[in-house]
């Protein structure tokens, strides 16, 4: 379609005033922090596809008939929500549309005796945790990108918090939404506790990444919100292996800790930093809830420790951790020190049982060790554990040996693909709760196998045209 005629449309639709074609607002909207891209936005050089505009509507139905108008001129659109991504997810396709939902914010109702919140999709969360601690009580979902995520893009991306080992990641504190549709239809799943009727509809969109619609309105589970009454202790065990067994263990017990984050020797050393004796692993423990079920679980999660002669280092490691967990949104965005000195730095979470997680995590290591000449680190934590299981942050960084962009694109891709093809070979999953994006779609075929050929279908039957996020989950057909 014109781009012209396609803007006029859409100033029509929304306002003049909430339709942007600059160059660098676009190019703003598109912004991803995913490592290498932050790599080459610091060298001079910017690679994002340039949309045609950034629109943002104001409502639901201007959502919809924005969604009608571009499904019949068949043209592309990317959902953006807080903007906080790290996989490619909001990158747009060349010319298409980027629908922004962060004019759409604001609680619109807090249950307290349902124990639930409704807030619109552009709704910041940490603007809503605040005004539910005001209140007595919290969502329980806290992520380390908080200071930006808003609502919409949080259920969208199957997103997971540092309490999540109590609350539960977003698919178990989501209780309803409203979405659009890409024909405009307009679509609401109601809020109940539990429903047999049928497969759970919430999931078409739940770590959708917008491609089988656009979420406008969410509704999430709330709980009391009791600090005060917060057990913390931190523990050095010697090696990675011995503190996943040790988690391991506690979560097969039973107990249910609010934070359960455990650092390798290498963050210990370069990222976090304390004072311990070589080797040393860090296991950190936050325990939320009624004053008689922390003091029970606190101790229950001692005298487990013990079992593993695990050091004693008190309150005060995660004292620092929990004041300073979110920094990482200020630090490598505004202050990109390790872009100074050359090297390019990133994350990458995954996901295995207890029986695989320490293979990956030797694997990883030693192929990087091995075949990444240019490595500056790699180490890794686990912060995200279940009875069955746990996730591995892999924390990486390598001198760039070429500041050409491509160059920097090809060396990332190397050290991700060790990542991937050693998680697939042991049997975990390739990314725990940031997504696919757009980075990690050639891998979607053999993450998924066989069931791979009902996104398709979904696909198909929601999104015909296939205008909805091009490029995050689905590879081309005859590529799959």
């Amino acid at each position: 379609m014109e781009k012209e005629l396609l803007i006029k449309r859409l100033a029509e639709i929304v306002g003049e005033e909430h339709v942007a074609t600059e160059k660098e607002a676009v190019q703003d909207a598109a912004k991803d922090y995913i490592g290498y891209r932050q790599f080459q936005r610091h060298s001079g050089h910017n690679m994002v596809n340039l949309a045609s505009c950034v629109i943002r509507p104001q409502n639901t139905e201007q959502v919809s008939e924005v969604l009608k108008f571009l499904n019949e001129n068949k043209v592309d659109v990317t959902p953006r929500a807080g903007g906080s991504s790290v996989t490619m997810s909001i990158e747009p396709v060349e010319g298409g549309v980027i629908i922004d939902c962060s004019d759409m914010n604001g609680i619109i109702e807090v249950n307290e005796q349902d124990m639930y919140v409704t807030a619109k999709a552009g709704t910041p969360l940490d603007a809503m945790e605040k005004q539910l601690n005001e209140m007595g009580y919290t969502a329980g979902h806290f992520p380390q990108s908080l200071p930006l995520a808003s609502l919409g893009g949080l259920v969208a991306t199957r997103s997971i918090g540092q309490f999540s080992t109590l609350y539960g990641g977003i698919e178990d504190l989501l209780l309803a939404l409203e979405a659009v549709m890409p024909d405009g239809s307009i679509i609401r799943i109601k809020n109940v506790p539990r429903r047999s009727v049928g497969p759970d509809l919430k999931h078409l969109f739940l770590g959708s990444e917008g491609m089988t619609g656009y979420i406008t309105e969410v509704t999430m589970k709330i709980f009391k919100y009791r600090p005060e009454t917060w057990w913390m202790k931190a523990y050095g065990v010697q090696g990675m292996q011995t503190g996943l067994d040790l988690i391991q263990d506690i979560m097969q017990e039973g107990y249910k800790p609010a934070v359960v984050r455990l650092h390798d020797p290498v963050e210990v050393e370069n990222v976090i930093k304390i004072d311990a004796p070589k080797n040393t692993a860090l296991l950190l423990f936050i325990v939320d809830g009624p004053e008689k079920v922390v003091q029970a679980t606190g101790e229950g999660i001692d005298e487990i420790a013990k079992k593993y002669q695990a050091m004693d280092l008190g309150r005060k490691p995660v004292e620092h951790w929990f004041a300073t967990r979110n920094d990482v949104c200020y630090t490598y965005i505004d202050q990109p020190v390790y872009y100074n000195m050359g090297a390019v730095v990133d994350t990458c979470e995954i996901s295995a049982n207890w029986s695989q997680i320490g293979k990956i995590y030797n694997a990883v290591r030693g192929r990087m060790a091995k075949e990444i000449d240019n490595l500056y680190l790699v180490g890794g934590h686990s912060s995200h554990s279940y009875t069955t299981g746990t996730n591995l942050y892999f924390e990486f960084a390598y001198i760039a040996k070429d500041h050409d962009p491509q160059a920097v694109e090809d060396e990332y891709f190397k050290v991700l693909t060790i990542i991937m093809e050693e998680v697939l070979r042991y049997g975990g999953s390739i990314a725990h709760h940031h997504g696919s994006g757009k980075y990690r779609t050639r891998w979607m075929p053999k993450e998924h196998g066989s069931s791979y050929e009902l996104m398709y279908k979904i696909k198909d039957a929601l999104d015909p045209n296939g205008i909805m996020n091009k490029g995050v989950i689905l590879v081309d057909k005859e590529e799959a």
